[in-house]
């Protein structure tokens, strides 16, 4: 993922990477916002410039074994979530469930996320993957992952409770259900 390679040289010291870093990110946030906030669209570009100052003040965190794009990710929805906890009415507008769509704006990153998603998920036990796989990922209700694993209703939301906590413990965030 070309993000990545520029992060990572930007990382070593490299500016003009971190240019093209910052300058390649920029559209694919702003669509991130935009989707959530089409009734504040005067929110978006300072949402864009929040996440990318973030970034930059986070950068020292990120860590090269893992997938650039769900650390962003993290970052992005993490401050989604601050702006709409300071603005409670923008939260009977937009929905937080379909944020697993952060580069949806291009095919070539949809594909690195997914794939980088798709690494974190290998990471964790397969009863945690298939229930966040079934419930998260793939839209069933608890109950119809349930019927299709043979898993209790309780066992289901256990292992997505703890696949998701440990997926945001790995990417240096704390899970708060």
């Amino acid at each position: 993922m070309q993000l990545r390679d520029w992060f990572i040289s930007a990382l070593g010291g490299d500016s003009q990477a971190y240019s093209k870093f910052l300058v390649s990110l920029t559209p694919y946030l702003r669509g991130f916002f935009r989707k959530r906030m089409q009734m504040y669209p005067d929110l978006v570009e300072d949402l864009t410039q929040e996440v990318l100052l973030a970034i930059h003040a986070k950068r020292h965190t990120y860590d090269v074994s893992l997938p650039i794009s769900a650390w962003i990710h993290a970052i992005a929805k993490y401050k989604f979530v601050d702006l709409v906890r300071a603005q409670k009415h923008l939260a009977q507008h937009d929905s937080l469930d379909e944020d697993s769509d952060v580069f949806a704006t291009s095919d070539e990153v949809a594909q690195d996320s997914r794939r980088d998603l798709d690494k974190l998920l290998q990471s964790l036990p397969e009863s945690s993957r298939v229930a966040i796989q079934l419930t998260k990922l793939d839209g069933h209700s608890v109950k119809e992952a349930s019927e299709i694993t043979g898993m209790t209703e309780s066992a289901i939301k256990i292992g997505v409770h703890r696949g998701l906590k440990k997926l945001a413990a790995a990417l240096g965030y704390k899970y708060e259900h």
